[in-house]
């Protein structure tokens, strides 16, 4: 800890002497508000609940859904070429996917709070010989403690957005010594890669957006079969990924339509489906009928909003969609990923928010994959015209489905760059076996 800049030492310090005992209090507070699950708290304290699998490790972290979704497709590739796979994400809603997606010879864990003696127990038990994280995930006690364990950390799909790198710069020394236990960072973008180098990243290479690579999500027949037989003859628009504030939105806009549009159905998979209840009850005083997916798996006739609160499904009700709006758009949060629905080639209408994914946004809308909007007034006068209009619709879902196959390949860049440590991994399993 000597060597660490002064700012990352008072963290360091902060966090040894109060963050076992702070984040006790943090965990009941999340678990309360139902963000941790109650079985697997030890995890967020560095307490492993599976056993770790005999020969080399490599860990990956990923944030949240969007991040977990990215990295997935790496994650079954390391996985089919052999080698042991831990994966960790953060949230309860990404946990719950992994339960769904993860390959079964992966392993699923909490990632630990950034607390340096629950880093410490984390990396006694796994033992990574390699640690990839994703997009901006940089936390001082886990990073700290691989490079003091000498173990190779790459940053997979590197972010950082043009207001966090202006925050990191004020930084100074303390984020250059955070970046300079990254071995390898593989940004998004060229301007990711130039501010991440300005920063201080000792290697830096442009491998591409990995979202690009993502399959379309799946949807099981069995399970999508009753619900086109449920929305049979009715348009259906798609809300997808909303936050709080944009429900609402979406109400007025069903209300505008429904008369042009017979028999509409609007279905909104809230970015966070533990709100189903809060947006049923606050949908229904617009005189709605709204019924919930956990309630109900299918429609009825007489539902005017579907609200789908369940985990993993989203390519089910983009597969049912005429139109779909990407939420987090009309408020300030900087919109949610559109490459899901681009690749079913469902057409799509956003907010003006989308910062997230400003490498995504503007070429879905100069190819005219996508449509952007200010306000509810002009989302429900979009979605309006698209649904009476099929040939517009059918040129942004060829528009959509191009755009992604041109800005594929980041995957195959990243499984390029990582190599030379997977041939280390090889070369250690084949000592090891004679």
């Amino acid at each position: 800890m000597a060597d660490q800049p002064l700012l990352l030492r008072a963290y360091t310090s902060l966090l040894t002497i109060g963050g076992p005992l702070a984040a006790l209090g943090v965990l009941h507070t999340r678990q309360k508000r139902g963000k941790e699950m109650a079985g697997r708290l030890g995890e967020r304290k560095g307490r492993a609940s599976r056993a770790r699998p005999i020969g080399p490790l490599i860990w990956v972290h990923a944030a949240s859904v969007g991040e977990f979704v990215s990295v997935l497709p790496l994650v079954e590739a390391l996985v089919e070429r052999g080698f042991n796979l831990l994966v960790t994400t953060g949230t309860v809603t990404s946990a719950r996917l992994a339960a769904v997606r993860l390959p079964a010879e992966a392993i699923h864990q909490f990632v630990p709070l950034d607390v340096p003696a629950f880093a410490r127990r984390f990396y006694d038990h796994w033992k990574p010989e390699l640690i990839v994280f994703t997009e901006s995930e940089l936390w001082p006690s886990l990073l700290w403690e691989a490079k003091e364990r000498s173990i190779p950390v790459v940053i997979a799909n590197a972010r950082i957005s043009l207001r966090s790198y202006r925050r990191w710069q004020r930084a100074g020394r303390a984020i250059r010594a955070l970046l300079d236990g990254v071995d390898l960072c593989l940004a998004q973008s060229e301007a990711d890669a130039q501010r991440l180098a300005s920063l201080g990243a000792p290697r830096v290479e442009n491998a591409g957006n990995l979202k690009f690579d993502v399959p379309p999500p799946p949807a099981a027949p069995a399970l999508l079969r009753p619900l086109r037989d449920a929305v049979f003859g009715r348009p259906v628009f798609v809300a997808a990924s909303t936050h709080p504030g944009e429900e609402e939105i979406i109400a007025a806009v069903h209300a505008t339509n429904r008369k042009k549009a017979h028999n509409l159905l609007t279905i909104i998979v809230p970015r966070h489906p533990e709100r189903a209840d809060e947006i049923a009850q606050s949908l229904e005083r617009f005189g709605l009928h709204v019924t919930l997916r956990s309630r109900h798996t299918v429609p009825d006739w007489n539902t005017d909003i579907f609200v789908a609160d369940t985990i993993g499904e989203l390519g089910l009700f983009y597969r049912l969609a005429d139109v779909a709006f990407v939420g987090g758009s009309l408020v300030e949060h900087g919109g949610q990923n559109p490459i899901e629905a681009a690749k079913i080639g469902v057409p799509i209408v956003h907010g003006p928010h989308v910062g997230n994914f400003a490498d995504i946004y503007p070429a879905l809308d100069t190819e005219k994959g996508a449509i952007e909007v200010q306000d509810g007034s002009q989302l429900a006068a979009t979605v309006g015209k698209l649904l009476g209009d099929t040939a517009t619709r059918e040129l942004m879902r060829r528009a959509a489905k191009q755009v992604m196959v041109r800005q594929s390949g980041a995957l195959e860049r990243t499984l390029t760059a990582i190599e030379p440590y997977l041939l280390q991994f090889n070369l250690t399993r084949a000592h090891a076996r004679s």
